[in-house]
């Protein structure tokens, strides 16, 4: 405000002055002009050899002479000097027109007095035509202007200063409200909104702007703290479950049974590795940007490997009738599709199926908006996912009631960290229902890559 209110200052002192300065000029030009039309007036009249005498002006604030080579006035207004010339002879050009200052006595005017000389007569007889005018005029106009500047500047600052100040405080007062919203939001460390003020200006959006990072905000705060604690629940449990078997095997002594304690022991511990592993996965896909486009990885040979982990008649593989590239990590892709098929193991009745169809095919399967993506599935007998929960499932710590058993089921993080590993690849994952039985089919589009893509372009051009 107070820069605002000093640069306001500075330009209208100097538009003050460039003003006085543009009329003293303009006013002083106008005296010169009226003067000279008076001079060119008598010189037309000395040059017919008709002077009259006493030379005729008008107004009383202006003297004329005809001065001759010699300095000798020929002719003079009424109000003039006839013996004393108003410019001294050596000051006095005969071949030009010129603007001269003089004193104020001299002439016997109010000073200052401007005198313009005009050559005038014959070549045989030159004489000089002198017409002075009084300044006292312009003087008093820029000194009244000046006077008029010199108190309404002042004022005319503070009345803007005092505009200024309560726009700026209206405009700032809403800044203000967000700022002890925001104070308040802080102090009580919980959720809340910033007032959102009725103007649709850039401040309304502002606000809108931080009430939706807050509600954002919020929103991750309420998942971390339900991860943190499913996390917890589900660390819980294997601990418990050690603790028991370890309590048991110290109470009974030498009837406790090592080995089956061991297995039982051995089975926790790993499954609390798992569990660790798949948090920590996850935090790291939070944290981490996504890695697109890592290497070339064929899907027909990662369907393989995968599937030879499993005994044969629950799993087994239709394999493409060709190499299909996809771009990503090799180990992220195995990862994913290791965690699918685990979970059709877990609740098929009778086999798994794993499948992959190349980007053209996918088009004709899943639809004409999948553009260059192959399409992987993954399809069991199972009793399915109801279509209501098939959203449900991937969030983190999930597990739908046939699935809540614990050495049976995982933890619920299977599909959380197949949809993130999927989604870093530049995928998605879907949950449909079998086409040709009961059951859940997983559909992955995982993006052709561009050699294949350019391929299939230059094959499909007629």
């Amino acid at each position: 405000m107070a820069i605002g209110v000093l640069g306001l200052t500075v330009g209208l002192a100097l538009g003050g002055v460039v003003l006085l300065a543009a009329l003293g000029f303009v006013l002083q030009r106008t005296v010169d002009t009226e003067a000279f039309r008076t001079a060119d007036a008598v010189a037309l009249l000395a040059a017919e050899d008709a002077l009259p005498d006493p030379l005729p002006v008008a107004g009383g604030q202006v003297r004329v002479q005809v001065v001759d080579a010699q300095g000798r006035i020929r002719a003079a207004s009424i109000d003039a000097d006839r013996l004393v010339p108003m410019v001294r002879p050596e000051r006095l050009n005969r071949d030009r027109r010129q603007r001269l200052e003089v004193p104020a006595e001299r002439v016997g005017l109010a000073g200052p007095v401007r005198v313009v000389t005009v050559p005038a007569g014959t070549a045989a007889d030159p004489l000089t035509v002198l017409v002075a005018r009084s300044m006292a005029d312009v003087r008093h106009s820029t000194h009244v202007v000046r006077t008029i500047l010199l108190v309404a500047f002042p004022l005319l600052v503070a009345v803007l200063a005092a505009v200024a100040w309560r726009v700026v405080g209206a405009t700032l007062r809403p800044v203000e409200a967000l700022r002890r919203g925001a104070e308040e939001i802080t102090g009580r460390a919980g959720p809340g909104r910033l007032p959102v003020p009725a103007s649709g200006d850039e401040i309304h959006r502002l606000a809108v702007t931080l009430n939706g990072m807050l509600d954002r905000l919020e929103s991750g705060r309420v998942r971390q703290r339900a991860f943190v604690s499913d996390a917890a629940h589900e660390l819980r449990s294997p601990l418990t479950n050690i603790r028991t078997e370890l309590e048991v095997a110290q109470h009974l002594a030498d009837r406790t049974d090592w080995t089956a304690v061991t297995a039982n022991l051995l089975a926790d511990t790993n499954r609390l590795s798992r569990l660790v592993d798949d948090l920590l996965l996850l935090a790291r896909l939070d944290e981490a940007p996504p890695a697109r486009g890592t290497g070339p990885v064929e899907l027909g040979a990662l369907l393989a490997e995968v599937a030879a982990r499993y005994p044969s008649p629950p799993v087994r593989v239709a394999s493409p009738p060709g190499p299909l590239w996809t771009t990503g990590n090799a180990d992220e892709l195995r990862r994913v599709l290791a965690n699918l098929v685990d979970n059709a193991v877990r609740h098929a009745y009778g086999s798994v199926v794993l499948a992959a169809e190349a980007a053209s095919a996918a088009r004709r399967t899943v639809g004409p908006g999948v553009g260059s993506y192959h399409l992987v599935t993954v399809t069991d007998d199972g009793p399915g996912i109801p279509v209501a929960d098939r959203e449900r499932v991937f969030d983190r710590f999930t597990r739908l009631d046939d699935g809540r058993a614990r050495d049976d089921g995982g933890a619920g993080l299977g599909l959380a960290i197949a949809r993130e590993l999927v989604r870093r690849a530049g995928g998605t994952i879907t949950l449909t229902d079998a086409e040709e039985q009961h059951g859940l089919r997983v559909c992955l589009l995982l993006p052709a890559s561009a050699v294949e893509v350019g391929l299939e372009t230059v094959l499909d051009t007629p």
